[in-house]
């Protein structure tokens, strides 16, 4: 459709689809929208939101027929023994019936009272001409008006099929992998239909493989949006919640399971290699010679979501991870995002991601041991992350990050303290010489969470508290010869520690008005580590903590690309339950996109021992995605903990305050400092000689407690948030036009996640506005603002720029 003349045509019979009401079945102008067509832009361009939403409104019977006719073209065409012939059954006839479905869909589903009709029309049973009997007849499509046509033809001639959603779903995925279409030619006599790679895909993409500098400001490349579209497609699988059934059977996402299921080293060293040359293109950067030639990849965030998901599902893999050390490289990439990221409001959710992703590695213990190692890779870190001046190891550099993310994102991060802290928490006991501005960061945490501003500032800030301390305690417990010098700063702290003990509502109100006067006569702004405007969800419900370690031990070798376990082999299989199951009279996704879900993220459990654990019931896993069976929908965030309204009283302090850890710290405090005092040491300065005191001490009355695990659970408000995540990613990308694609959800009304407007942009050198585009987008304009219709204005602003979109992952 080159000429001016085709896509007036085109356009006027876009304009008739809303107009005409009942438009016949069996009219030829249907054909029209897969023959007029010659390209993706042609429809997404000429077709515009408008013209979809006024037929929607005013014509739904004619879209109906559309579909109808669109879909029933696409299963001829599948089964037509001469496809992909470009005479006899073209493939731009099924390119463009596909186009056309992708541009009416997305406002079919965002008008909330089109959901009995879309579940009616889609997923109801049907009945249909049989193929043969359709083309002999040359019907132009064989569903349509079935009681219409059962008076001309006899009723052996109808059969039952599957629903429209099913059958449309099958066929696309056959041509994902049809001969001489999207794979190459077979043998004579072969299936039409192969299941085979067609292309390297999510893992083996090596953005680094182009020749030519500044390739990411100058070309499209259709290998990244491949990889961008195959991978949301598997993170959208691994994460759709399969509805109950109505048996009552628990229902099971078999992506999951059998992602679960992957057990051969070579397979995990696969994943981990495609993963981590992906995510590591920034780091890259540094090494080249010509500035700016390694971009960021812009699928990183859903890079980091599968291999969240991969951790998540598959118990063999975090083994591997940690048993090989190649988490140790994670480790860095997922602070170097965290940090990236923080200050930017559209990529919240995946900061918030990174935090549960390293709490996920956290929990097993061999984990926390290798963080020991050394960390000699600071002098090649982006500018971003690097921390000036580091020497120590892996655990030293993630606490100190964790601390910078806390004390540096100005309270935009306060729903993941629980998570950053959780992850201290579960490595503390495995700490081994950390150095002393590790020390130093984590007294500067206690000194602002243990300050009256912050512990009066809502009713869960004290759970924090708890938790830092608790992590002190462990190191304390379990390395107290090895960590000398964290015991020696928390002898220094002593003052903050025994006024804890004393805390009361009036010295707490007294000290903030004491401080506040101080900065008032000194003229000072507010404490930098002052978190007291913070309000995080409360760490609640001490429930559930889950089993540590497994290994790749007594796996068995296979041939096969990325073997699978037995089905029967439960007993080595992670069982996860689905990531959200929803009632069966409710559609998930609309159920779950009326919820405001910005600051649901999974629960934090508190850590319990194993001992306790073995208490449990058996068969609790840990991240545990299982859910009621109540939908989304009917959850909201009343219950969670915020500072509007608090007001603190003695009551409420007496019911947290005895239960805080404070034993081993007071305890190490009171004998330290008498040992000292003996001795004639210091303990304003760490000498040597102090250091060898404390190192040699034999204290009394502490005793190492059981190590704890503090794992997190799964809402259903929390799967909310992270359904939206995954889709805003989508969303996102797709926005990207000058990257190839054609922003299927453009205009759209988007309600999973909150997309907020920006102001348009000018000419750029990833945006060149040169004299082609300049004609290019003034044909489009001109054409676009014919009025057809009689009707002033019937496009207006057609040729105006839009404000860009984001998809805001902040939920």
């Amino acid at each position: 459709m080159g000429a001016s003349d085709s896509k007036l045509v085109f356009k006027k019979g876009i304009f008739r689809l809303s107009e005409e009401r009942h438009i016949p079945a069996d009219d030829p102008y249907w054909t029209s929208f897969w023959e007029l067509p010659e390209s993706s832009e042609d429809i997404f361009s000429l077709f515009a939101a408008a013209d979809v939403r006024r037929t929607r409104d005013n014509a739904i019977e004619n879209l109906e027929t559309l579909i109808l006719a669109v879909t029933s073209r696409l299963f001829i065409l599948r089964h037509h023994p001469s496809f992909p012939d470009p005479e006899i059954a073209p493939e731009r006839d099924a390119l463009n019936c596909i186009r056309v479905l992708n541009r009416i869909l997305p406002f079919l589903y965002e008008a909330d009272h089109l959901q009995s009709w879309e579940e009616k029309f889609f997923w109801g049973a049907r009945r249909k001409r049989t193929r043969r009997s359709a083309i002999a007849n040359e019907v132009l499509f064989d569903e349509a008006q079935p009681e219409e046509v059962e008076a001309k033809a006899p009723l052996d001639e109808f059969e039952e099929t599957k629903p429209l959603a099913e059958e449309l779903i099958d066929t696309l995925i056959d041509l994902l992998f049809f001969s001489d279409l999207t794979v190459p030619r077979q043998p004579h006599g072969s299936p039409k239909v192969t299941y085979a790679i067609w292309q390297s895909g999510t893992l083996k993409y090596n953005p680094a493989s182009w020749r030519v500098p500044y390739n990411t400001l100058v070309f499209k490349d259709p290998k990244e949006i491949l990889v961008t579209y195959t991978l949301q497609f598997l993170l959208v699988v691994l994460l759709y919640p399969i509805p109950e059934q109505i048996a009552g059977s628990t229902p099971k996402n078999y992506y999951r399971h059998f992602l679960g299921r992957l057990h051969r080293p070579q397979d995990f060293q696969f994943i981990v290699d495609g993963m981590t040359r992906i995510l590591n293109q920034p780091f890259q950067t540094n090494t080249s010679y010509i500035p700016g030639t390694q971009a960021t990849t812009k699928f990183s965030p859903e890079i980091i979501m599968l291999f969240w998901e991969t951790t998540q599902c598959n118990k063999r893999f975090r083994a591997y991870m940690i048993d090989t050390e190649r988490a140790h490289d994670f480790v860095i990439l997922i602070l170097f995002y965290a940090t990236e990221y923080k200050a930017d409001a559209s990529k919240q959710g995946v900061v918030r991601m990174c935090a549960f992703l390293l709490q996920t590695l956290s929990v097993e213990q061999k984990f926390g041991i290798n963080l020991n190692k050394a960390f000699d890779g600071q002098d090649l870190l982006p500018a971003v992350i690097k921390i000036p001046g580091f020497r120590g190891s892996y655990a030293d550099f993630l606490i100190q990050s964790i601390y910078n993310l806390i004390t540096t994102s100005q309270g935009k991060l306060s729903a993941i303290y629980p998570a950053l802290l959780a992850v201290i928490n579960n490595i503390a006991a495995s700490l081994q010489g950390i150095n002393t501005i590790t020390c130093t960061k984590l007294m500067q945490l206690f000194s602002s969470m243990s300050s009256p501003s912050f512990l009066l500032a809502n009713d869960s800030n004290h759970d924090l508290l708890r938790s830092l301390l608790e992590s002190m305690n462990a190191i304390i417990e379990h390395q107290y010869k090895a960590n000398p010098y964290f015991v020696y700063s928390v002898l220094k702290n002593k003052k903050r520690f025994e006024a804890l003990r004393s805390f009361t509502l009036e010295s707490g109100q007294e000290e903030i008005e004491r401080r506040n006067r101080r900065r008032k006569e000194d003229g000072q702004s507010t404490d930098p580590f002052d978190m007291s405007r913070t309000s995080v969800d409360s760490v609640r419900s001490p429930t559930t903590a889950q089993p540590r370690t497994a290994t790749l031990s007594n796996v068995p070798e296979e041939d096969s690309t990325f073997a699978i376990g037995d089905d029967e082999d439960d007993s080595d299989d992670e069982e996860r339950p689905t990531p959200a199951q929803s009632s069966p009279s409710e559609n998930p996704s609309r159920a779950s996109s009326v919820v405001d879900v910005d600051d649901a993220v999974p629960t934090q459990l508190r850590g319990m021992s194993e001992k306790a654990r073995g208490k449990m019931p058996a068969g609790i896993p840990s991240f545990s995605r299982q859910n009621s069976t109540t939908s989304l929908g009917s959850y909201s965030v009343a219950g969670q903990s915020t500072s509007g309204g608090f007001e603190p009283s003695a009551h409420w302090i007496e019911s947290w305050l005895p239960e805080l850890p404070l034993h081993t710290a007071l305890t190490v405090i009171q004998q330290l400092t008498a040992l000292i005092t003996r001795q004639g040491l210091s303990a304003e300065s760490p000498s040597n000689a102090t250091l060898k005191a404390i190192r040699d001490a034999d204290l009394v009355g502490i005793e190492a407690s059981p190590v704890r695990v503090h794992s997190f659970e799964w809402s259903p408000l929390a799967l909310g948030w992270y359904e939206s995540l995954v889709w805003s990613f989508v969303f996102a990308s797709e926005m990207q036009l000058v990257k190839g694609t054609v922003g299927i959800w453009n205009g759209t009304a988007i309600k999973l996640f909150r997309v907020q407007e920006t102001a348009p942009e000018g000419p750029t050198l990833t945006s060149p506005r040169g004299a082609v585009d300049a004609v290019g987008s003034n044909i489009v304009s001109r054409i676009g603002s014919i009025n057809l219709r009689g009707a002033p204005g019937a496009l207006g602003g057609a040729s105006n720029p839009q404000p860009a979109q984001t998809g805001q992952s902040n939920a």
